[in-house]
């Protein structure tokens, strides 16, 4: 019985280490970084295939839109927490 418990603690230790590394990664200026230059090469290279008019330069306003909502999330998250979920 013991052995299974340390067995079961072992595991659930190495479940929230897996739990905290994702959360790490999903709040990372990396991972932000990463997104906002592939929004913004994505879409400079669709603007660029329909001709539209300076297509590298329009392709910023979505890259920056997605990097100025993630910087406001974690307001609005702590916000709703407090206001909303309250359980």
């Amino acid at each position: 019985m013991k052995k299974n418990l340390e067995k079961e603690l072992a595991s659930i230790k190495e479940r929230n280490k897996k739990v905290e590394a994702d959360k790490a990664w999903e709040i990372s200026i990396t991972r932000r970084g990463i997104i906002a230059v592939f929004t913004y090469v994505a879409l400079g290279i669709f603007l660029n295939q329909i001709n539209a008019p300076n297509p590298w330069l329009t392709a910023i306003v979505p890259a920056a839109a997605y990097v100025l909502s993630t910087m406001t999330l974690p307001f609005v998250k702590k916000w709703w927490v407090e206001k909303v979920y309250k359980r």
